[in-house]
């Protein structure tokens, strides 16, 4: 099974939901192989990452975490410190100018009203970290002292919640807040690094 993702396109979405496809079909004992291009956004039916590629089949938008996937776009797009240094400049760097500058622009336009179309366009920063923390408080109660969700074995909410939580744990933003707010959840943080020596670690040595 191919894993198809943005080459060199590191944003919290498209890497979080790589993470999390890449996770279930590892917990469902599937060989898994990335590949990386720059126009993978564009290979997909659906115009989103990442997208699966299974015999003849191509499969894409594989069921992420909603209020996750808002808060990430509204933080990488529409908090402007983010946007200038991490965003549009990770999301352009495939391409050369001017194209590169165009495209990311685009993107930001294409998000900005995407999060305004749902109710987002006007909500502050802090707003959007406490609806992280909402969504975290639930699965953390959800979670409980259980390996995974549904007791002993892994399933694929277990496979979508890792990797949104790893890629946010993991990836370097302008600040550290979205990170704090998990890391407050003991039991979230066993979780991760459950699925990650259990699924990328072994598979990896």
């Amino acid at each position: 099974i191919y894993v198809y993702s943005a080459e060199d396109q590191i944003l919290l979405s498209d890497c979080a939901s790589s993470l999390a496809v890449q996770a279930y079909l590892r917990m469902c004992d599937l060989p898994v192989q990335v590949v990386c291009k720059a126009n993978a956004e564009y290979m997909s039916p659906s115009g989103k990452i990442p997208f699966i590629h299974v015999g003849n089949q191509v499969v894409s938008e594989l069921g992420p975490i909603v209020q996750f996937t808002k808060a990430k776009l509204y933080i990488q797009w529409c908090d402007d410190a983010t946007a200038a240094e991490i965003s549009r400049p990770r999301y352009s760097s495939p391409y050369s100018w001017p194209l590169s500058n165009i495209l990311a622009y685009q993107k930001q336009w294409e998000v900005r009203r995407k999060m305004n179309a749902i109710g987002w366009g006007g909500k502050t920063l802090e707003q959007v970290y406490e609806d992280v923390s909402q969504c975290c408080q639930a699965l953390s109660q959800r979670l409980g002292t259980q390996p995974y969700f549904f007791n002993k074995q892994p399933t694929e909410l277990d496979a979508l919640v890792f990797g949104h939580l790893f890629t946010i744990l993991t990836t370097r933003l302008t600040s550290t807040e979205l990170a704090e707010r998990i890391k407050s959840y003991s039991n979230l943080l066993s979780f991760c690094r459950r699925i990650e020596q259990s699924y990328f670690e072994s598979k990896s040595s």
